[in-house]
Parts: structure tokens; C-alpha cells; sequence
């Protein structure tokens, strides 16, 4: 199967699964949560007052077409309500706010610096630290640096998010004062006030992505070099560093770019808990106060956007290994 059709084949399965995700969603949301027009007038609103709610936005469709009116709103746009009254929203459109009345995507969009900013920097970190302390034990196999290190990634794995984020605090802010408590400035104003309000969240997300990072670079490259192609490649007296890095590295990283997609895809729908600690304004901690609030156009666009994130992830880790082992090709066929 040659690159052209793989791709179409691939993009296609991601849209598939996208509109899937879109309708799932939206049936959730449909006929699992509060009445959205009783939520939006509030305590006092009288029956009138809330069919009238109903009316301007759609909601007293029947499902498929409600669905259909927000799947083209995403493609095309739409409008809420009709005549003077009515109020347009343009593609892509996921709705407006309930409790601000806002437009959702526009909100969204405001709040992806920081959490970009969040999840690339605990990327580098956690790729950095996770690879070469996974590659280190394996080439230390039973010396004290690979039982430390092994520990120490169990400690990171099992150890929550929000503990280690309040320990850091008291060490770094309180105790020791190496640290300032996160203060968001542009980076474009004060670089370094930037690197130290994202210093303390990026060691917290790369704690249990880099320990479980490690454990697998370390598992692959153990068997990786026990394989018979490394003998040879010792018999034939290659230096140490390509047999390294170019014989057990480059095979061991194989499922690490399978995990990296998904996971870093992930955190771009928000990294709630480290928000939320830490006082972040990204999109995990929109998603925290619209669950807080029962703002349901907003929990429904982050979920999208996270799907979305994610699909495009998968797609571009395919992508990859096609690129990389042409076998992947062959073998969807």
C-alpha cells in the first residue's frame, strides 16, 4: 500500500471517529444533564419564562435535529433564536456560555496558552528525564543507580498529582524560598518570571509521565539488547555509543511515540488537577469551574476539544510509524 491511500485511509477513520465522538457527546449531554433552560433563567423563572429560553436556543426539538442544528453550527455556523432577536454565532460554533454568554470556542481559544505552555514544558522535561533514566538502568542493569531509579519512578507513578504539587509548594515557596507561588506573566513581558510560575507545574506532570517512561525504555532496551543482531553488532566491533543508541535505543523507542501522542494530546484537553493546585488559568480549570457552575455548552467544548486533540494525535502517530516502518502500511492493508 503505498503513502497516498494509507493516508486517506487513516484521515478517514479520524473523521469517522470525531463525528462519533460529536454525537455521543451531544446525546449525553441531550438526555443525561438539567434542563439547560431552567439552569440558564434560574430559581425564580417562571414556566413561561423558561419555554421561552427553550424556543430561542432550539431546545425543544426533537434530538436528531438539534444534533444536526449544532453539527452544522461547527461546519457552518448558526444562529439561536430568529428575527431581531436572533443572535449568530460563526464556524466553528460550539455554543455560548450559559453563565457568562460567552462564545464557548472563543473562551476556549483564550485559555490553550497556558495549558500549551503547561503540557509542552512538562514534555520536555518528562521526555528528557524519562528516556535517558530508563536508558541509563538498562545499560546499569542491577547496580544501585537502576534499583534508585526504579524506586524512584514507582514513587512517581504511585504518588498523586496534587500531593507532590503541595509538597513542592512547601519545600520550594514556603520553606526554602527558591520559588515564587505561580504568577502568571507573558513570556513576551518577563521570561524568567514565565519559566518560575510554570516551574513547579511542569515537575509535577513530568514526575509520573517520566517515571512510567522510564520503566518502559528500560523493559524495551532489555530485551532489545538481548536480542541476536546486538551480538553481532559487539562481535563485529562496532563502538559502544551506535550500538547504544542507534541497536537498543532506537527499536525501544518504538511505543514511547504511541504513548507520547495520546498522552500529550490528552493534556492539551487540560491538566485539571495541577490547574486548579496551582491556580492556572487554562483549560483544565475552565472545565473545572463549568462542572462547578453546571455550564454545559462549556464541559461539552472542552470534551470536544480533548477528542479532537487526541484523534489528531493518533493520526499523527500513525502517521509516524508509516513513515518509520513502512511494515505499519503493509500490514493495514
Amino acid at each position: 500500500m503505498t503513502l497516498l491511500p494509507y493516508l486517506s485511509k487513516r484521515f478517514l477513520a479520524s473523521v469517522i471517529t470525531l463525528l462519533a465522538v460529536i454525537f455521543l457527546t451531544f446525546a449525553v449531554f441531550f438526555w443525561l444533564t438539567p434542563d439547560p433552560a431552567a439552569n440558564i433563567c434560574g430559581q425564580t423563572c417562571t414556566p413561561d419564562q423558561i419555554h421561552a429560553i427553550r424556543e430561542q436556543l432550539g431546545l425543544n426539538q426533537p434530538f436528531l435535529k438539534q444534533f444536526w442544528a449544532f453539527l452544522a453550527g461547527i461546519f457552518a455556523g448558526r444562529a439561536y433564536g430568529a428575527g431581531a432577536t436572533a443572535v449568530q454565532c460563526s464556524a466553528p460554533c460550539i455554543g455560548f456560555s450559559f453563565q457568562s454568554g460567552t462564545n464557548v470556542l472563543t473562551t476556549i481559544i483564550s485559555r490553550l496558552p497556558v495549558t500549551i505552555s503547561l503540557a509542552a514544558g512538562a514534555a520536555v522535561l518528562w521526555l528528557l528525564v524519562g528516556i535517558s533514566g530508563g536508558m541509563i538502568s538498562a545499560v546499569k542493569k542491577g547496580t544501585w543507580w537502576d534499583r534508585g531509579a526504579m524506586m524512584v519512578s514507582l514513587g512517581g507513578i504511585s504518588l498523586p498529582n496534587y500531593f507532590v504539587a503541595l509538597v513542592l509548594q512547601y519545600l520550594l515557596v514556603v520553606k526554602l524560598k527558591l520559588l515564587p507561588f505561580p504568577t502568571l506573566v507573558p513570556f513576551s513581558e518577563n521570561p524568567s518570571g514565565w519559566f518560575k510560575a510554570y516551574l513547579m507545574p511542569w515537575i509535577v506532570l513530568a514526575l509520573m509521565y517520566a517515571a512510567t517512561y522510564a520503566r518502559l525504555i528500560r523493559a524495551n532496551m532489555l530485551d532489545t539488547m538481548g536480542e541476536n543482531f546486538m551480538r553481532t553488532a559487539r562481535a563485529k566491533g562496532l563502538a559502544p555509543a551506535p550500538i547504544l543508541f542507534r541497536h537498543a535505543l532506537r527499536p525501544s523507542l518504538t511505543p514511547v511515540v504511541s504513548l507520547f501522542g495520546v498522552e500529550f494530546a490528552t493534556l492539551l484537553g487540560g491538566a485539571l488537577i495541577t490547574e486548579t493546585v496551582f491556580g492556572l488559568s487554562g483549560v483544565g480549570k475552565l472545565a473545572y469551574d463549568a462542572i462547578q457552575s453546571n455550564d454545559q455548552p462549556v464541559i461539552m467544548g472542552v470534551t470536544l476539544v480533548a477528542a479532537f486533540a487526541v484523534i489528531i494525535a493518533n493520526l499523527l502517530v500513525d502517521l509516524a510509524y508509516s513513515v518509520l516502518d513502512p511494515r505499519v502500511r503493509v500490514a493495514s492493508r
